[in-house]
């Protein structure tokens, strides 16, 4: 477990994430954050999940259309 403390960042409040953090999270100083919530409390990670929703969606149309798609293709 890796403990953050909140600090002030000009008008708002932020946490400074470990260097060791970043590595295991493979983010960079610029990179963009989500905080969702989970059944545990919240969870703070790199990756979209609307897009990844998204994504979802796109394998399920590919499956489901894979002939369409296929014919589309010639």
């Amino acid at each position: 477990m890796v403990t953050l403390k909140v600090t002030t960042v000009g008008n708002s409040a932020g946490v400074v994430l470990p260097v060791e953090v970043l590595a295991r999270l493979k983010i960079k100083k610029g990179d963009t954050l989500y905080l969702t919530e989970a059944p545990e409390g919240y969870r703070i990670t790199p990756y979209d999940p609307e897009f990844e929703r998204q994504m979802g969606l796109v394998d399920q149309v590919l499956r489901e259309r894979r002939h369409v798609l296929k014919r589309l293709a010639e």
